[in-house]
């Protein structure tokens, strides 16, 4: 089992999509992002209580595995939500479109 997990986002590009989705009140990526980055504190705790020798290896070789997976399905599922909002992935921004029905549905008071 690998010490860290593969990821497909850096954690700084976790940030600038909460922070991107926050200004845009668009919360769904935000939250995709918040579950990963929460997904990758729970594997390094577990793997630092596995280099510690804990009397429990299989118990939180268990957790880190199903870590593992969880974090893995999560990526690809940000990576989808974002190309099907079509941000921009080089620069991690949404798309116009996105910003605009925001601001309309600001506009209108819904």
């Amino acid at each position: 089992m690998p010490d860290t997990l593969s990821k497909l986002f850096t954690d700084a590009e976790l940030a600038q999509i909460r922070e991107e989705a926050a200004i845009y009140m668009c919360a769904c990526p935000a939250q995709v992002a918040d579950a990963l980055s929460n997904l990758r504190q729970l594997h390094a705790y577990q793997r630092n209580c596995m280099r510690t020798g804990s009397l429990m290896l299989g118990v939180h070789d268990r957790i880190a595995t199903a870590t593992e997976l969880a974090h893995q399905e999560m990526e690809a599922c940000l990576e989808d939500v974002l190309n099907m909002e079509q941000w921009d992935r080089a620069t991690l921004t949404m798309p116009a479109g996105l910003r605009k029905k925001r601001d309309d549905l600001i506009a209108s008071g819904d």
